[in-house]
């Protein structure tokens, strides 16, 4: 429901959920069970988050479907049949308002109801919410659920106003049918969502003109049907998937092979790797010997065996050595799947526009000029990523003691208490916060530990009557200091890629200042992390 509310009337309740994503409705859902009064505020007209924005051809899971669905409710797992291993967007839609309205949690939500600044009152221990509308709230406990992927960049060319025709980021793909038949389409961008919509449109277009600014390892998705019988199947196992995912450095179904790389010839591992390629998702990097993320010589064998892959599967020699990337090894920047993204260049009508060797100079009225030619268009879709993890934060003008702002705080790199807590800032609970593993893992599988870590935190302080609840500055450091060597472990701390902060259209997140924004140091680690810390008494947590 929109907002409607006048400067002197602010609406109080005792928690805000700032987000009615995946995690912003499990959030809700535990809250409103507790009978604590709660309340979702979303920024878009309708609950979804990701799945609600991300409308363009070829967006889909790239968890098993069965996996990234919750596993919180027994009803939902057996009432609910997946019809695709990667479900496609409209039906992940689906799903999520299926959840929400078995469980009548929209009546906690209110639409439209974009948040524009958050200021805490030490003296009354609580937080004034002010939204885009200029209507206000009043909480005690604040918990964002911005998902890590929720602003999306545009680059900065000259003229992008210019050009007469339809152009987009591919968050915002218009809700109304694009008319592409036919039409001259220019995609800017090859990470992972520019390889799925590339995949998706090839066949469907006039011509495809892709401008790659960096190309991008990828493998197959291996995407199938779900047939009834098969889905039968999952759900008689959907205690050993989710006990699978929970032992998962990564939370899929899929688990690293620890026989070790040196214990086979290389004749045997690339038997191995045959297999994999084959298999659904992430299999040929998370059931990969987990020696490709640490070792030299693991990844360089790895890095050739995929670029021999990319070479059969394209036909101009020329052509597909510049689809493989030289800058950094397979798997050390988030991995897109793909269907049918290679074969794409071997159609007539789709041609590589090389941004390394023509840079482009302006968008014109007409097209993309690049240093080298002209590139008549009729639309353009910017597939230029998002500022990943922290950006949902920086959209909001977040204020804790002193006045002090959250943006100026994380201005070089994030700082946080296991990804939930930040000092400075009371009461503020980050679900699928930065350093947690929900930007590092399977998102469902991670927010579902951070969200019912937050619960009980948050009956534990309720039951103590505490109604201030901070991180301690020590506390905060040591997770820090615990993100970053997890993360020098890992050797994508060389590559450009949102794991270690870059993005060339965010000011200030440029090539060698690494961000530290997320915990890889493995979900099962993360979840007896922050276990122990709850069965301690939450040490490191002042609560008062």
């Amino acid at each position: 429901m929109p907002v409607s509310q006048t400067a002197w009337e602010p609406h109080r309740h005792e928690v805000i959920i700032i987000g009615a994503g995946v995690s912003g409705i499990y959030q809700i859902k535990r809250l409103t069970d507790l009978g604590i009064d709660a309340v979702v505020l979303e920024g878009d007209d309708d609950l979804g988050g990701t799945w609600y924005r991300n409308r363009y051809p070829g967006a889909r899971f790239d968890s098993e479907s069965y996996t990234y669905g919750y596993s919180w409710s027994r009803e939902v797992l057996d009432e609910w049949s997946w019809k695709e291993r990667f479900s496609g967007q409209p039906e992940n839609l689906r799903y999520l308002n299926f959840v929400a309205d078995k469980f009548d949690l929209r009546r906690h939500m209110r639409f439209d109801a974009r948040v524009s600044s958050m200021d805490w009152d030490n003296d009354a221990r609580e937080w004034t919410i002010k939204l885009d509308s200029g209507a206000v709230y009043i909480s005690r406990f604040v918990i964002p659920s911005l998902g890590p992927l929720s602003m999306p960049t545009l680059p900065s060319y000259p003229g992008m106003g210019d050009f007469t025709g339809p152009s987009f980021h591919t968050y915002h793909w218009p809700e109304e049918p694009v008319s592409l038949e036919g039409k001259r389409v220019g995609v800017i961008g090859t990470g992972a969502t520019g390889i799925q919509v590339i995949g998706e449109l090839a066949d469907k277009v006039g011509e495809l003109k892709v401008f790659q600014r960096r190309p991008n390892w990828s493998s197959p998705l291996n995407n199938s049907e779900i047939s009834g019988e098969e889905m039968v199947e999952i759900r008689n196992r959907y205690d050993e998937i989710f006990a699978s995912c929970a032992e998962s450095p990564g939370g899929f179904e899929h688990v690293p092979d620890w026989r070790g790389f040196s214990s086979l010839t290389e004749q045997e591992r690339h038997a191995h790797y045959d297999f994999l390629y084959t298999q659904p998702g992430f299999a040929i990097l998370v059931a990969n010997f987990a020696e490709i993320f640490f070792d030299q010589a693991a990844n360089d064998e790895i890095s050739a065996y995929i670029a021999n892959r990319i070479r059969d599967r394209v036909d101009d020699p020329v052509l597909a050595e510049k689809l493989i990337p030289k800058d950094h090894g397979f798997g050390m920047q988030r991995l897109p799947l793909e269907t049918n993204y290679f074969e794409a260049y071997n159609r007539e009508n789709v041609h590589l526009v090389d941004l390394s060797e023509a840079p482009i100079e302006r968008i014109t009225m007409s097209g993309i000029q690049t240093t080298a030619e002209h590139h008549d268009l009729d639309v353009i879709v910017y597939a230029t990523g998002f500022d990943a993890i922290t950006g949902g934060y920086d959209r909001i003008n977040i204020r804790g003691i002193d006045g002090l702002l959250l943006g100026d705080v994380w201005a070089d790199s994030p700082r946080t208490f296991v990804g939930v807590l930040a000092h400075g800032f009371p009461n503020m609970f980050m679900v699928a916060g930065p350093q947690s593993v929900s930007g590092s893992t399977n998102f469902p599988r991670a927010i579902e530990t951070g969200v019912d870590w937050v619960t009980n935190l948050l009956i534990h302080a309720r039951s103590g009557g505490c109604t201030r609840i901070e991180a301690t500055a020590e506390a905060e450091q040591d997770w820090v200091d615990e993100v970053v060597r997890a993360h020098e472990r890992m050797m994508f701390r060389h590559s450009k890629g949102w794991f270690t902060g870059y993005n060339s259209n965010v000011a200030g997140h440029h090539e060698g200042k690494i961000r530290y924004q997320a915990y890889f140091g493995g979900a099962p680690r993360y979840a007896a992390k922050v276990a122990e810390l709850a069965a301690a008494g939450y040490p490191g947590v002042t609560l008062t």
